[in-house]
């Protein structure tokens, strides 16, 4: 029978690897990690997950170091290494990728915003107000003042979109405005943009949409909280 490495067959093992995962959960909630992820109303739920993760580690810690060798399953080992790849290597989503990939079918608004001001309204909100309201001339001249990333889709001009998420990334959906973006702009995929301007009526595919005419463009760093609700 072949002999398992020392590692293996130490009681530590267990200990650490709870431990790591623990320090995984507790430090994407601390780092803001979670914010390229998951749903804010879920981070509270993941911290305390690695917090009661760490207070088991150090339970099990006070009789692992008085048992003798145990053999654990090569898988502990494995866990261990997605743990600290997961560390090492901070998640780097490219939400223009996802959002092409995805329908354009927003959940439902958490809450009325449809009276705010117009320039005080996010993107998300702009193109849930005109979905629900599609006759373009009701909001024609309307000031804007959006941000979000420059969305790419094959055969189609760019957008600039949000994404919104129910729970994490795995349920996505994209809202995205047609810009009328000057000859000069020098656009890329997922690079964000704020941009200042006013809703006018243009002919799409022979169908008379609303479309951001800019009188601002300024390239801004990807918010803390880049997802939406």
């Amino acid at each position: 029978m072949t002999r398992q490495p020392r590692f293996l067959r130490s009681p530590l093992l267990p200990v650490l690897v709870v431990g790591l995962w623990g320090w995984v959960l507790l430090w994407s909630t601390l780092s803001g990690r979670l914010d390229l992820l998951l749903n804010v109303a879920f981070h509270p739920i993941v911290g305390f997950a690695g917090g009661v993760l760490l207070a088991l580690a150090f339970v099990q810690l006070r009789w692992a170091t008085r048992q003798r060798d145990v053999v654990a399953p090569r898988a502990w080992l494995f866990s261990a290494l997605v743990a600290v790849a997961i560390l090492v290597m901070p998640p780097a989503p490219s939400f223009s990728d996802l959002a092409a990939s995805r329908p354009d079918s927003l959940p439902e608004a958490p809450q009325l915003s449809f009276f705010l001001p117009p320039e005080q309204r996010t993107l998300t909100e702009w193109v849930r107000l005109l979905r629900s309201q599609p006759d373009p001339e009701l909001h024609a001249g309307a000031p804007v003042r959006i941000s979000g990333f420059v969305l790419e889709r094959p055969g189609e001009p760019p957008q600039l979109a949000r994404l919104t998420v129910r729970c994490c990334l795995a349920d996505a959906t994209p809202a995205g405005m047609p810009i009328l973006w000057p000859e000069e702009a020098n656009l890329e995929a997922d690079q964000w943009l704020a941009i200042e301007g006013s809703l006018i009526v243009q002919e799409l595919d022979g169908v008379p949409v609303n479309v951001v005419k800019p009188t601002s463009i300024q390239a801004i760093p990807r918010p803390e909280r880049p997802l939406e609700p």
